[in-house]
């Protein structure tokens, strides 16, 4: 990562700027606690270089679509781990240090960085430019959906044709294939893997992944944060130990009975004790990126309260992680098989006198789509006035691809609704962005997609005025949400139907519930 400078300091080239650099030592939450130590670049000491640092990741929902296309397809899914990797590309910027005693008898000695040293602005930047030319080399190309999926066409030995895929998070690499390790070999052949491993995915982002065998005697993936979670509890324990304190016991649901954020009164928390919440409601949050999501709502709510929490807030968070204690194991599985829909439940009527030209948005750059066809399902849900403090409603969602959970979404609504149709149009606006946007991104992983989605709705007045041309709107300050439903009706992104309260899968986002009425909304769709 280094070459010694031997001339003077005064002779380096202009544009070279000192910096200083310190060794670390972090532990990984995701990986039972695994204890890791880097030399690190001050990079936040520097100037912005002129050249690109921005590197991003997959995002996970794009993790979760590619288990589910790997079972709906039956393609096999390898992963890797580069060894050492930002130190596998070349330095960017213009950077000196001086050794330390770490480097031995060449201490005191001006060093010039040479290899993209971790702490760098632009270490990521090079890096992952330098695994997208190993991926590009090999066939791969990005898609426009998300910039870390690569695609490639590809077709089996029985003529099925379609894509591989190769996910990239930093430097852990999944290939989801009829064959995943030719590219794997691939990979191997620039980058020096981490003990060699080419191997089923066993943990990815702090999750551990599986294989599960279905009752209808086909397979899937499933996504388990219960090592994560596990070891975060041990942690949060082994912190009020210091101190003499301990997790509440046999809590049964994520908040205390009748407990209600929005009405806490007791006092603020001081600076240690803020910064503790918030670490808290990290931990609470990648757990629930991960999986966790019977969570979703306490931590959405307790989220409103990062900038000046409360005594109560930290405790309701404790009694979180005292739930998780109690109920560790919850999982998802990426089911690629179709649910049944009932088709009478759904209208088709004729829009074309009121959305003449209505049609969705099919992306013109889009890849051929290959592959098995994909179904999509949403459940939407609102609880009007919810918060008692500022009485704006929460909104729940819940979107599938076949019978594998994909997006989860619960957040407070900006406005304040006066009725419980405003709370409910508004959350059905927030849903069919958020189907528009799956739709697209399937569409860019050359997934083809089987007729709209269906959109299942608690409010009797939402599905008549999205799915009956006739029905008028009776609130002007409606009119954005009224009709952003009613046109994706008409140009068949959606169709929508009622459902049942009791059976709306969505009302766990929205609503603080019981332990019966919980597990039986969540068991229908985790494990």
């Amino acid at each position: 990562a280094f070459e010694v400078w031997e001339k003077d300091i005064s002779e380096l080239p202009p544009g070279y700027q000192e910096i200083t650099c310190h060794m670390i030592f972090d532990v990984k939450m995701g990986e039972n606690f695994r204890r890791k130590a880097r030399f690190v670049a001050d990079g936040h000491k520097t100037k912005t270089p002129a050249a690109m640092t921005y590197s991003s990741v997959v995002s996970r929902d794009s993790v979760r679509i590619a288990l589910t296309i790997a079972a709906l397809n039956d393609l096999d899914v390898l992963a890797c781990d580069i060894q050492s990797a930002y130190l596998c590309a070349d330095c960017r910027e213009r950077i000196w240090t001086r050794a330390g005693t770490e480097f031995g008898s060449e201490a005191g000695q001006p060093m010039i960085v040479i290899k993209a040293l971790y702490g760098l602005r632009s270490s990521g930047a090079a890096f992952r430019a330098l695994l997208a030319e190993t991926l590009d080399k090999l066939g791969y190309k990005p898609s426009y959906a998300d910039a870390d999926v690569w695609l490639r066409p590809a077709v089996k030995a029985n003529g099925f044709e379609y894509y591989e895929l190769v996910l990239v998070y930093v430097d852990d690499c999944l290939s989801v294939s009829a064959d995943p390790k030719k590219t794997m070999m691939g990979i191997q052949a620039d980058f020096k893997l981490k003990d060699d491993k080419i191997e089923e995915p066993d943990i990815y982002l702090g999750a551990s992944i599986a294989k599960m065998s279905l009752d209808n005697g086909k397979w899937c993936w499933t996504m388990s944060p219960e090592k994560y979670v596990k070891s975060a509890v041990a942690n949060v324990e082994e912190y009020l130990a210091k101190s003499g304190r301990q997790l509440p016991g046999k809590c049964v649901t994520p908040f205390s009975c009748n407990y209600t954020p929005w009405l806490e009164t007791s006092a603020e928390l001081k600076a240690d004790g803020i910064q503790h919440y918030q670490e808290l409601i990290g931990v609470l949050r990648w757990a629930v990126e991960i999986g966790r999501v019977d969570i979703l709502l306490e931590t959405s709510l307790l989220s409103s309260y990062l900038a000046m929490p409360r005594e109560g807030h930290l405790e309701a968070a404790l009694h979180m992680f005292g739930y998780l204690k109690t109920h560790p194991k919850r999982k998802l599985g990426f089911d690629a098989s179709h649910p049944e829909i009932d088709e009478k439940r759904f209208r088709k009527c004729d829009w074309s006198e009121f959305y003449r030209d209505a049609q969705e948005a099919i992306p013109r750059n889009m890849p051929e789509p290959r592959g098995n066809v994909m179904s999509t399902h949403c459940f939407m849900d609102a609880n009007h006035a919810g918060d008692k403090e500022t009485r704006r409603s929460q909104t729940g969602i819940l979107i599938f691809c076949c019978k594998a959970p994909t997006i989860w979404y619960s957040k407070r609504q900006n406005s304040v609704e006066a009725s419980t149709f405003g709370s409910e149009i508004t959350a059905m606006k927030t849903a069919i962005e958020l189907i528009e946007s799956l739709r697209y991104k399937l569409r860019m992983f050359g997934v083809p997609i089987e007729g709209p989605t269906n959109v299942f709705c608690d409010n009797e007045a939402v599905c008549k005025n999205t799915t009956k041309p006739e029905s008028v709107l009776n609130k002007k300050h409606h009119s954005i949400a009224y009709h952003r439903g009613r046109e994706a009706v008409a140009c068949d992104t959606v169709r929508v139907s009622k459902e049942g309260t009791h059976t709306n899968l969505s009302d766990v986002f929205t609503k603080v519930m019981g332990q019966t009425k919980r597990e039986g909304l969540l068991d229908k769709f985790t494990y």
